[in-house]
């Protein structure tokens, strides 16, 4: 297994600035790595990937390389709108410590199954890493259904896994057959992931609650069902934020509010309104006082 576990979606903190705050980012890593986590995520949706420049998505991947020290898989985000813009993200990021690659199909254009195939040759044969698919039409404007998927997995040699974020939990049925290792991608299915055979979860969640989703993790797969569920119902209201446009602005404002580095974001992306942030914290009662949702 290339993937298994909890694996925080990392964010990317900026000082006053608007610079990388690397200092910020170590820390949340380092206190993600003693919460339990089985890897991490740099350069995804959550880490505003699409504001950084690519000398800043070096810098995202190297700081947490530094931290992790080689202890957990450091997925690193290459996505792009052409195979020659993704393989020059896979080759900065392996070059400044990334162990895995994830890519979403090519942006900005609705291929067809053949076209996202050769997307997916290209990118996993000249990024020399494990390649992590990741299916979020929202993200992409693309659903990658599970029998496209499964052919891509079976086909690319280095491509080994896929980030399911359709939102359908039914999709973890329909691949844990295949090639793949299966990921749920989305912050409010986890439990029926597992149960359905997933291996992950790449989640915002645990970027400010790790240690609950970490126990969540390890009462699944020990078949501890009624803990699982108990900690579930506490994640939940936190976790419906992750399927929303605002997703990086809810979980950024959830790290300041539990002690960890979220801070503002990079524009178009704007500060959370009075009733968004009441919202918030009403998810954040639930989490930390343990009233079911």
């Amino acid at each position: 297994m290339h993937f298994e576990g909890i694996i925080p979606a990392v964010t990317t903190p900026f000082d006053a600035s608007g610079a990388i705050d690397e200092a910020a980012l170590e820390r949340n890593v380092v206190a993600y790595l003693d919460a339990g986590v089985h890897g991490l995520v740099a350069n995804g949706t959550m880490g505003e990937a699409g504001s950084l420049s690519a000398e800043e998505r070096r810098t995202v991947v190297a700081t947490i390389a530094r931290a992790t020290a080689g202890r957990v898989p450091l997925i690193a985000g290459v996505s792009a709108g052409t195979p020659s813009a993704a393989i020059a993200f896979a080759a900065d990021a392996a070059e400044a410590g990334a162990t895995a690659l994830m890519a979403l199909p090519p942006l900005g254009y609705h291929a067809d199954a053949r076209e996202v195939a050769a997307f997916y040759r290209a990118v996993a044969e000249a990024g020399g890493l494990p390649l992590m698919a990741y299916n979020n039409p929202e993200a992409s404007g693309l659903d990658m259904a599970p029998e496209l998927i499964a052919r891509i997995g079976a086909s690319v040699e280095n491509v080994v896994a896929v980030k399911e974020c359709s939102g359908d939990a039914r999709r973890i049925a329909a691949l844990v057959e295949s090639d793949l290792e299966v990921l749920v991608g989305g912050d409010d299915w986890p439990l029926e992931g597992f149960a359905a055979g997933a291996t992950g979860w790449v989640t915002g969640v645990a970027d400010v609650a790790p240690r609950e989703c970490v126990a969540l993790y390890e009462h699944v797969t020990s078949g501890e069902l009624e803990p699982a569920r108990e900690i579930y119902q506490r994640l939940l209201p936190l976790a419906r934020f992750d399927m929303t446009p605002k997703l990086v602005q809810y979980f950024k404002a959830a790290q300041d509010e539990v002690g960890f580095a979220g801070g503002p974001c990079r524009e178009p992306r704007l500060p959370l309104t009075d009733q968004e942030r009441a919202n918030l914290l009403a998810a954040l009662a639930v989490l930390r006082e343990g009233v079911p949702a």
